[in-house]
């Protein structure tokens, strides 16, 4: 029974998660843009929520990607909040789906998957395949399970327990909560719920509470994905918990009314056991949505007061680009995209920072802070670049249109720089899984090509704000001096190697460290050679 249970559960959880892997691959991974998007409003974040949650069949991956955005200031916790909610909502398809019992067909269907996956080279097959082949899983793990669970019915101490869950609602709420902590899936304890009550191990007044358990039990894989993170993040997963918390006292106070509206749609709509316990699970959600749904401010608040401190949060999304502008005055547009780029500049130095205090301390929070930002600054390029081949159909003056060119070519060269510092980003990594030993020799000459570099890129973009060619002459002189310090780092390296002082492993790491700062001091030069208006690029043009 026990082997036959755990089998089933984990084929289950596998055939979920396949599932939503082939359902975002075939959604074109552009899941995180829905979120960033469509959250405009709490109203339209509860939309992308439902959407998002039935593109990959997991609360808890909506709400994990919805901490991650928050934390990194793509979003506000008001749109957050909204976003969790929709969650809640678009979850209840799984046990729509479960609720449909087309368990005899689940082998065929996991044929017809493999075939797909197999047997066809198209990509969109595939995805298709593993689709379908995840959704034969989820009810041939299913099948299992409600076999291994079919002698519950006869133990005595399993109807003792039902029978006690009927008459103390609390209990099965802490038993639906617990187990869906341990399991960390909502959709594969309301799954067995449905089994249970399909099998009549349990009743419909012992299935409530466990129902309601297992939508608080679910927040727990948001609160680990905030722990570390930032205030706001922790405040995200935070409003997840009281969420479903709040909903659960409200069903539980209205238990007898909410049973009785439940048993008569079952009756009423000749639902089976597992469709009954499924529409219980998007009544209650939905129902809580509905309620709550005007309460997010005082949500927002509650949270705030719990969870105090600054967010310290830097606001990724772009601030400038008003389309308005590029019909009615493209000088204007011209200016605003250069205000973005400036702060897309800025943003690189934030992140070149964060590369080096990885590199010193190995302190994961600065690597995640370094990438969160290399994916802002790629977010920003590419709303600059839209914004500016947008402009191009305007009509522009001679200098106007050298302007325009000179910004897109500064995008290219911002955002080559958050490519490389990403870069020593995964080198530092390579550092700490392989454990490579660097000397501290090694690190002092690191850090202060670092420092020599973080200056030159701060200076570059301050030249570019203030179209200084003072600071831009400097720039070009400072690269002249990482340039020389690269090629005496090597050589400093190569004689370390001879001695036995380094090992290879370490030389890589440190060689591909200089490399890539060198490769960022090309990057600035470009931006300072486009204040000064060169036509010609320089030898640094050599990285791109």
């Amino acid at each position: 029974m026990i082997f036959e249970f755990i089998g089933g559960l984990g084929i289950f959880l596998f055939g979920i998660k396949f599932m939503g892997d082939g359902l975002q691959k075939s959604a074109g991974d552009k899941l995180r843009d829905i979120l960033d998007r469509f959250t405009t409003n709490p109203f339209m974040g509860v939309l992308a929520g439902i959407l998002v949650t039935i593109l990959i069949q997991s609360s808890s991956g909506t709400t994990v990607i919805t901490v991650g955005l928050v934390s990194a200031g793509f979003m506000n916790l008001r749109q957050a909040i909204g976003v969790i909610m929709g969650a809640n909502i678009g979850t209840t398809v799984t046990a729509f789906i479960i609720g449909i019992k087309i368990s005899d067909y689940a082998l065929p269907i996991l044929a017809v998957g493999a075939l797909m996956l197999f047997f066809f080279k198209s990509k969109p097959v595939q995805n298709f395949g593993q689709i379908v082949f995840g959704f034969g899983m989820l009810f041939f793990g299913l099948e299992l399970m409600g076999d291994g669970m079919k002698p519950l019915r006869s133990l005595q101490a399993f109807q003792d327990l039902t029978v006690s869950m009927s008459d103390n609602p609390i209990l099965g709420v802490v038993i639906g909560t617990v187990f869906t902590v341990i399991v960390q899936s909502s959709s594969a304890t309301i799954g067995i719920l449905q089994e249970l009550f399909g099998q009549g191990a349990i009743d419909i007044y012992a299935a409530l509470p466990v129902l309601f358990g297992d939508n608080i039990g679910t927040t727990i894989t948001a609160i680990l994905a905030s722990i570390g993170a930032s205030v706001a993040a922790r405040r995200a997963a935070l409003t997840h918990v009281v969420f479903n918390i709040v909903g659960t006292v409200i069903f539980l106070i209205i238990l007898p009314l909410f049973t009785k509206i439940i048993i008569y749609l079952q009756g009423a709509l000749s639902l089976n056991p597992e469709m009954t316990i499924a529409f219980a699970h998007g009544a209650f959600n939905i129902s809580n949505t509905i309620i709550q749904f005007p309460l997010i401010g005082f949500l927002a608040y509650i949270v705030t007061k719990v969870i105090p401190g600054d967010d310290a949060l830097v606001d990724f999304k772009p601030k400038h680009l008003d389309p308005v502008f590029i019909e009615q005055s493209p000088s204007i547009a011209l200016g605003q995209a250069k205000e973005e780029l400036v702060r897309m500049g800025q943003f690189s130095t934030i992140g070149l920072e964060e590369a080096n205090n990885y590199l010193k301390t190995k302190q994961h929070k600065h690597s995640d802070m370094a990438l969160q930002i290399e994916d802002a600054i790629n977010n920003l390029d590419k709303k600059i670049t839209n914004y500016l081949i947008l402009l191009s159909s305007s009509s522009m003056s001679a200098s106007e249109s050298e302007e325009h060119s000179m910004l897109l070519d500064t995008a290219r060269d911002i955002e080559r720089i958050g490519d490389h510092f990403e870069n020593i980003v995964e080198l530092v990594d390579y550092q700490i899984t392989n454990k490579v030993k660097v000397t501290s020799e090694a690190n002092k000459d690191l850090a202060e090509m670092f420092e020599l570099t973080i200056s030159t890129v701060k200076e570059a973009v301050a030249a570019l704000e203030n179209n200084d060619r003072e600071k831009a002459v400097h720039v070009m002189q400072q690269e002249n001096q990482i340039d020389s310090m690269e090629r005496s780092l090597r050589k400093k390296h190569i004689l370390r190697l001879n001695e036995g002082a380094c090992t290879g492993s370490a030389g890589i790491v440190f060689v591909d460290i200089i490399s890539n700062l060198e490769r960022i001091g090309d990057h600035a030069v470009n931006i300072a050679e486009a204040v000064l208006g060169e036509n010609q690029k320089s030898v640094t043009q050599k990285s791109q």
